[in-house]
């Protein structure tokens, strides 16, 4: 189990503290989603965890063994985890089969093959295998360090913005069977996103930060269920800020599919300024006495005006 116990923590160049107060406990075999807009410290979490960092004030612990930074370590980092950041760390002029084997015992090279063919599958480079890394794009070069990392059979894996130079087209199918291959291994996991919907399909547990604190830490549900603020909630979607007065005493934060077209008149009469098409519904944008409201509709609103309602298929 991974205890991290973070008071604070800032860079020896300066005075800004950027992480204080992150508390948790990691599972074997769960899965943490660290959730959070860019420059707010998620990176710098996952290398205080590592190894990479030497913590100002708090406690990170394994398996109640204390886990310490560079300045205790002569070769920073725990054998036992393995980062995968956005720098991509390979050799360029083998080939992807090499490039993940050079992690494997080399004692049974049939056992050596059917574990690289496993790996490359998972990360979907499997046609790929003899290729030199050189050759590949971005994100097939960032998939060839996801695999590289799992031929280490590490306890925990720690993955920043993992997904972020991969096609959008691939990324689904791959987070997949990435986290499949995780629960199956009972790999842990510390995954650092600013993708909600990466978090919320994907992770056991969310932690929200905002300014380098958790603010919302919980079961991935509960955390979408309980987001009560404009930062919070804009992780799900557009935000509309409804006043106190029109659906209830209090003013109230609503997703797009929180709000429906009404065929009776509402307090809520809204002017429509522009539509986009999602493929499955357009986002609607409206505007309320000066602020925006957004709701989801099926088809394209010819009105320029319409009354709207809470919708029944709220969360």
């Amino acid at each position: 189990m991974l205890n991290v116990n973070i008071q604070s923590f800032k860079y020896p160049t300066t005075e800004k503290v950027i992480l204080s107060q992150i508390n948790f406990l990691l599972k074997n075999g769960e899965h943490l989603a660290i959730l959070g807009e860019s420059g707010c410290g998620k990176s710098t979490l996952l290398h205080l965890i590592y190894g990479l960092l030497n913590l100002d004030s708090g406690k990170i612990t394994y398996n109640k063994t204390p886990l310490f930074g560079p300045s205790h370590n002569l070769i920073p980092g725990h054998t036992f985890m393995k980062l995968v950041s956005q720098e991509v760390n390979l050799m360029p002029y083998t080939s992807v089969e090499e490039n993940v084997a050079e992690h494997l015992s080399r004692l049974d090279l049939t056992e050596d093959n059917n574990r690289v063919n496993e790996l490359l599958e998972t990360v979907q480079l499997l046609s790929y295998k003899n290729q030199k890394v050189q050759d590949l794009s971005g994100g097939q070069k960032q998939r060839v360090s996801l695999a590289r990392a799992l031929a280490k059979q590490p306890k925990i894996l720690l993955l920043d913005e993992p997904f972020s130079s991969i096609d959008t087209f691939k990324k689904n199918a791959l987070r997949r069977t990435l986290f499949r291959y995780l629960k199956k291994h009972s790999i842990s996991c510390v995954m650092a996103t600013h993708d909600a919907n990466e978090a919320l399909a994907f992770a056991d547990t969310i932690a929200l930060l905002e300014n380098g604190t958790i603010i919302k830490y919980g079961a991935a549900k509960d955390v979408y269920d309980a987001a009560d603020s404009v930062y919070e909630k804009g992780f799900f979607g557009e935000v509309s800020v409804i006043p106190s007065g029109i659906f209830s005493q209090e003013e109230q934060l609503l997703l797009p599919h929180e709000l429906t077209i009404s065929e009776e008149k509402t307090a809520l009469k809204t002017l429509i300024e522009n539509a986009y098409f999602q493929g499955s519904h357009y986002l609607v944008e409206g505007n309320f006495r000066g602020k925006k409201v957004y709701f989801n509709h099926p088809t394209l609103v010819t009105e320029t005006q319409v009354y709207l309602k809470l919708s029944t298929h709220g969360k």
